[in-house]
């Protein structure tokens, strides 16, 4: 099979010639919409998700039958036209299960026990522990929305510290929640109960902002947020003020509502007509990240050198699978 391979880093090539040996691979440095490609012969496209496949990158491509992409989410492809065009699909479900969760924790370990402030005070010479007072995991309550791969994982390394769990989600899994010993709940009741709260949802019509104003104030006062998942599931003005009111007393973010633009508020102030809501949004971000009790990490909890590595072999296991007729993790 002839195969046009995006790829970011001369390690990433060097791997993948070796892994897809008695290929045909076309290297392509970058981007499909950077150009300086020929779709002649082309079988397989494999990218990342920073390449998007429609209708231009398919004709372009007249023998193509799959693309593989290195991601779980495949919005950057039309998957309508692949599949009038009877194209394959292929995806990597699962990669990160474990490594959000644990980056989870760890902000919540950072949180909990004030790790920043202990590591700059400590950097300035100074080794007094006054005001850097923590608290134990052991025993609080831990509220977990959506409990898919991730979020199951995060219940697991949860109970290992002694925690009681309770989840939300609209699939129950109840055998797991008697093998954990956790219990599952309405969202409403999770956020009244829980000391620690931790998302674990995709951010859809359904669940953006899912954490607003009025679920803010069901939460119990004194309330940390964990969020690994989609900016967007919170409403940035009503966390604000949830902060500033006391309910909530601290948080970890790796994403936020519109982190593309937190380091980059000249491009949307030179505007001639700013969006006003991305605006306002930009400006509580840049509270959020003065804030004493708020972490923020730019995006990176699915970022290890194993789950880069799970990424690929699966990649490569999705093309051969194909090649050999025997495909796995084709979009339906």
């Amino acid at each position: 099979m002839k195969i046009l391979y995006t790829y970011r880093t001369e390690e990433e090539k060097e791997a993948m010639s070796k892994k897809l040996a008695g290929h045909e691979v076309v290297f392509h440095l970058g981007s499909l919409q950077e150009g300086g490609w020929s779709g002649d012969g082309i079988e397989c496209l494999c990218i990342f998700v920073t390449s998007a496949v429609g209708k231009e990158e398919m004709e372009k491509c007249s023998n193509l039958k799959l693309i593989a992409t290195r991601s779980t989410g495949f919005d950057h492809i039309n998957t309508t036209l692949a599949k009038e065009k009877n194209i394959a699909v292929a995806t990597v479900p699962f990669y990160g299960e474990n490594t959000v969760a644990e980056f989870a924790f760890a902000l919540l370990l950072t949180i909990s026990r004030n790790m920043v402030a202990s590591i700059q005070r400590a950097k300035q010479g100074s080794f007094s522990s006054e005001g850097l007072e923590g608290f134990d995991l052991k025993g609080k309550t831990l509220g977990v929305v959506g409990t898919g791969s991730i979020g199951k994982n995060l219940i697991k390394i949860g109970k290992g510290f002694g925690m009681n769990v309770v989840a939300f989600d609209l699939r129950q899994d109840q055998p797991l929640a008697q093998e954990l010993g956790f219990s599952y709940l309405s969202l409403e009741e999770v956020l009244s109960k829980s000391d620690i709260i931790s998302l674990h949802l995709p951010e859809n019509e359904h669940t953006r902002h899912i954490i607003n104003k009025e679920k803010i104030s069901l939460m119990k006062r004194g309330v940390y947020i964990v969020n690994t998942a989609r900016g967007g599931l919170i409403d940035t003005e009503a966390l604000v003020s949830g902060l500033k009111e006391g309910i909530i007393a601290g948080a970890g973010f790796d994403v936020l509502s519109e982190e593309g633009n937190v380091d980059d508020e000249m491009r949307l102030l030179g505007q001639t007509h700013p969006n006003e809501e991305a605006m306002k949004t930009l400006l509580m971000n840049h509270y959020l990240l003065e804030h004493p009790k708020v972490v923020i990490t730019p995006h990176t909890a699915f970022n290890t050198k194993e789950a880069m590595q799970r990424i690929f072999d699966v990649t490569v296991e999705n093309i051969l699978g194909f090649i050999s007729g025997s495909p796995v993790n084709i979009l339906k």
